[in-house]
Order: C-alpha cells, then structure tokens, then sequence
C-alpha cells in the first residue's frame, strides 16, 4: 500500500500543525521507534516546526502594528462622553 503525501504544512490549520507535531514528538518518544520512518517523521517534524515559526512571527508583527491603533483608537473612546456621545477635551 503506498503511503498517502502528507498534507502542505502551509494548508493546515495552527492547531492541526501543532497537534501532528505533537503526534510526531510522541513517535520520537515511543521505545517502538520505526528505523525506517524516522528520517520521514524528522524531516515532517522540521517542516511542521518551520511553518509555526513563520506564522507567530508574522502573527507578532500584526499586533505590533496593531497595537499603536487599537491604543490610539481606545484614547480617542475614552475621551467621549458615554451618555451625550460628545467629544470631551482632555
């Protein structure tokens, strides 16, 4: 039986790559260690591995951009009256 191709990494959800990751650390634990699969798994382990990487990364560069706006836009709510809706001076 021929081995299905693994999934792109760049198509899984976070979680699902991490849960695989998961999955693929555990075989590494595991005392029944296929000699054969190992390479594969280590291989799919990197690439797993690299894609979390690149997507916390960019995911940290959203919230340093966006922090400065969401902040901003909190000052300009604070300084409206909650009951008038009017523009309070600071």
């Amino acid at each position: 039986m021929a081995k299905s191709t693994p999934t792109e990494a760049g198509d899984l959800s976070y979680e699902q790559a991490s849960a695989e990751l998961d999955r693929i650390v555990e075989f590494f634990e595991s005392s029944d260690v296929d000699v054969d699969d190992l390479v594969a798994q280590l291989e799919r382990a990197t690439v797993l591995v690299e894609e979390l990487e690149r997507r916390l990364v960019a995911t940290r560069m959203q919230v340093d951009e966006l922090s400065p706006k969401l902040a901003a836009a909190a000052s300009r709510a604070a300084s409206v009256d909650p009951e008038t809706g009017e523009i309070v001076d600071a």
